[in-house]
Order: C-alpha cells, then sequence, then structure tokens
C-alpha cells in the first residue's frame, strides 16, 4: 500500500541536511542507511552510497530516479545463478563447446 497523498513523499531529514552542505555535481558521497527515503528533485545530481546490510553501493541520481526509493538501486541479495540438473548440463555443453 502506498503513502497518503495527503501526507507527501517520505524524504529522510537528515538526508536533506547532509545535501544541504553540498553542491551537485560533487566527488562527494553521501552515505546513507534510509533505504526508504524517496528520492526528491533537490537530490539530482548527487551521489549516494546507499547500504545493502553490508557495504555502500554508490549510485548517481539523475531525473529518471525521481519518485523512486533509494533502497531501489542497491540489492540486498547477491544473484550467483539458477540451479538445478538442467543448468548444470547447459554448463557442461558450453564447456565443451569451448
Amino acid at each position: 500500500m502506498s503513502r497518503s497523498s495527503k501526507k507527501g513523499p517520505y524524504v529522510d531529514s537528515k538526508l536533506l541536511k547532509k545535501i544541504s552542505n553540498l553542491k551537485p555535481d560533487d566527488k562527494a558521497v553521501v552515505k546513507t542507511w534510509a533505504r526508504n527515503s524517496e528520492i526528491s528533485p533537490e537530490m539530482v545530481g548527487f551521489t549516494f552510497g546507499i547500504h545493502n546490510g553490508k557495504d555502500f553501493i554508490e549510485v548517481r541520481v539523475t531525473e529518471d530516479m525521481v519518485g523512486h526509493r533509494l533502497g531501489e538501486f542497491s540489492p540486498t541479495k547477491k544473484f550467483l545463478r539458477h540451479g538445478g540438473k538442467i543448468q548444470r548440463e547447459l554448463e557442461q555443453k558450453s564447456k565443451e563447446k569451448k
């Protein structure tokens, strides 16, 4: 369920305070744990280090990202591959071709 339109978008106040001291297109990375914070137009041009539970993943905010959440651009799970018997057979065939 989405947030009520009368409340407006949720943007972390500490995050806005960190941005107010910087200029867009700076080399500085703004570290944040606020994955649920929505990207506002004021954030365009900044580079954020978004925590995924282990590391900070650097994400440069563009105009296309406005309205999305910061956590959408920092995946928390690492995809290795689909497993199973069929997958192993496909990998063996590809090795034989090489």
